[in-house]
């Protein structure tokens, strides 16, 4: 009987289902670059079927986002504020949704990306999932910073980490300008709508790092207290 108040008062760790939910938010911006190949060699099934993977998982990362707001442990025992926790989801959810709205666009607009620019955009695309990658590295050493009470040596880890993803978010903004670059030399060459969207998908693909970046000042934040 003891042990249950002292467990109900403590609360279940929040961990795992915040580990969840980055993986399904990761999973999401993983299945772009297949999505942005399938596109240019205009397989819009694929395309199709690309887009509505996305979107149910993105349905998939919702739910558990509403779980984690719905059973987060209010007890004063938890190592770091609850509130930072949720925010936390916040962040990674936003990695999910940017994935998605990206999906929807270019299957609504059939995006092609121009020859001279594909090798580019598709290796930005690729460079800015591997900051997704290293988000979800981060919040899966989560486990052993709550058990730990966000201290010793595993801060020091996810730290490294974090500025792993700082590096990687900081070549995007690169190539992302290099992208821009790119296209401001060939925008005449296509209608103006037409160049308007690849500069707004540029954009919402370095969203994808710059989301994944936010987890890593979040985890920051956590360690900070």
């Amino acid at each position: 009987m003891v042990g249950n108040i002292i467990s109900d008062m403590l609360g279940t760790s929040p961990v795992q289902p915040i580990q969840e939910h980055i993986d399904i938010a990761y999973q999401c911006a993983s299945l772009l670059p297949s999505l942005v190949k399938a596109a240019n060699l205009n397989d819009w099934d694929k395309v199709s079927t690309i887009n509505e993977e996305i979107r149910d998982l993105e349905n998939q990362a919702d739910a558990i986002k509403l779980k984690i707001r719905s059973n987060l442990p209010k007890s004063l025992f938890m190592p770091v504020p609850r509130q930072d926790l949720l925010e936390l989801v916040l962040v990674q959810d936003k990695i999910a949704n940017i994935s998605k709205s990206i999906a929807g666009m270019i299957r609504q607009r059939s995006i092609q990306l121009p020859e001279a620019m594909y090798d580019d955009f598709y290796n930005f695309v690729v460079l800015c999932i591997d900051a997704a990658k290293f988000a979800k590295k981060s919040v899966h050493e989560l486990d052993e910073l709550y058990q730990t009470g966000f201290r010793g040596a595993e801060v020091k880890l996810v730290q490294g980490l974090i500025d792993t993803l700082d590096d990687i978010e900081t070549k995007t903004d690169e190539k992302q300008n290099l992208l821009q670059q790119s296209l401001f030399k060939i925008e005449k060459e296509f209608s103006p709508i037409d160049v308007m969207f690849l500069y707004k998908l540029i954009d919402k693909v370095a969203g994808v790092a710059d989301m994944s970046e936010r987890v890593g000042r979040r985890l920051e934040l956590l360690l900070a207290k």
